[in-house]
């Protein structure tokens, strides 16, 4: 895999002000600190085999019924899990998230890239086409109308569409969980939203008889206590969440005017990342920054040139450190 949030690298995670995962800035919220504290009585049990706290949470925090949900060990395991399923082409449309072309792979699967998202008249059938939706690392969304449309005419040609709303928690408005059907299924992950990478915890919403499929496949006690205390806790936090992508946005705003100011191309963005195009080669950069103590995310693996960097969008204080030693790179 590869990924951002290489921390352990040096001397550890607390020596990096880490731009290249894109995690809440503060680290976890209160809320979610003491769910784990309550929790940590239970680590001398076995997890309940059945999820049904995390299934019930996530179902009632997400609006969608509970027999179309199955939470996972985090979205990469969601994604692998969904495409362990068929055995035809997997279908992708770069740039995009560089893990749906490796778990294809592992599945022994042929990838297929391609320009227009509903033109697959020549692949046949039993194929997926993989959606991130908004996209990592553009960080643009299609509207549902848009991603349903997509759906109804992949369907005409016997393929399904699979959407990774890995970051719709930024613009809800634009997810289609609730219009899931043996055609169109949805994968997602809670943890950037709420700074626990450490803590895997995501999720599949698709039909009850293929969600069924996907139980009988997963290994079992596939959350930690600690996961399932959280995705049961989810529905009692709404208004502390919306608070945090609010915040999110008006970071984002102020982070994408800054760099913009440097000279670069910042691309729009709904989520809590900016795609930024510089007019240099920026690895000779990256390696700069690393050398004082920043870490930035290339885009090689996502299929663009080293002309762009995906950066996270940190609090302000942080931000400013980052374009500081930027400006700083780029003059010399």
């Amino acid at each position: 895999m590869i990924h951002g949030g290489n921390v352990w690298q040096g001397n550890g995670p607390d020596t990096w002000l880490d731009f290249s995962a894109n995690l809440r800035p503060e680290g976890p919220p209160g809320w979610i600190l003491s769910v784990i504290q309550r929790a940590v009585s239970d680590i001398r049990y076995y997890p309940d085999l059945t999820l049904r706290g995390a299934r019930e949470g996530i179902a009632r925090y997400l609006g969608v019924p509970e027999r179309q949900v199955l939470p996972t060990a985090g979205g990469a395991a969601a994604i692998d899990m969904v495409l362990s399923l068929r055995t035809g082409p997997v279908l992708i449309q770069p740039p995009t998230f560089g893990e749906y072309a490796s778990r294809a792979k592992v599945h022994g699967r042929p990838l297929l890239e391609i320009t227009v998202p509903h033109d697959v008249r020549h692949i046949g059938s039993d194929a997926d086409f993989v959606l991130c939706n908004p996209n990592n690392p553009t960080g643009d969304a299609l509207t549902a109308d848009t991603v349903l449309d997509i759906a109804e005419k992949l369907k005409s040609h016997s393929c399904e569409l699979i959407v990774d709303e890995a970051f719709i928690d930024f613009c809800p408005s634009h997810s289609v969980r609730r219009y899931v059907s043996p055609a169109l299924t949805v994968v997602g992950s809670l943890t950037k939203l709420f700074g626990i990478p450490g803590i895997r915890l995501g999720y599949i919403i698709s039909t009850p008889e293929i969600i069924a499929v996907l139980e009988k496949r997963q290994l079992p006690w596939a959350l930690n206590t600690f996961a399932a205390a959280i995705a049961a806790a989810l529905p009692l936090h709404v208004n502390e969440i919306l608070t945090d992508i609010q915040l999110n946005q008006a970071r984002r705003e102020r982070f994408s005017h800054s760099l913009s100011e440097l000279g670069a191309h910042v691309f729009p963005s709904q989520t809590n990342f900016l795609l930024v195009r510089f007019n240099t080669d920026m690895r000779p950069i990256t390696s700069r920054l690393r050398d004082l103590g920043i870490l930035v995310r290339t885009c090689e693996s996502f299929g663009l040139d080293e002309h762009y960097l995906r950066l996270a969008v940190k609090d302000d204080a942080q931000n400013i450190l980052l374009l500081e030693a930027l400006s700083s790179c780029l003059k010399s």
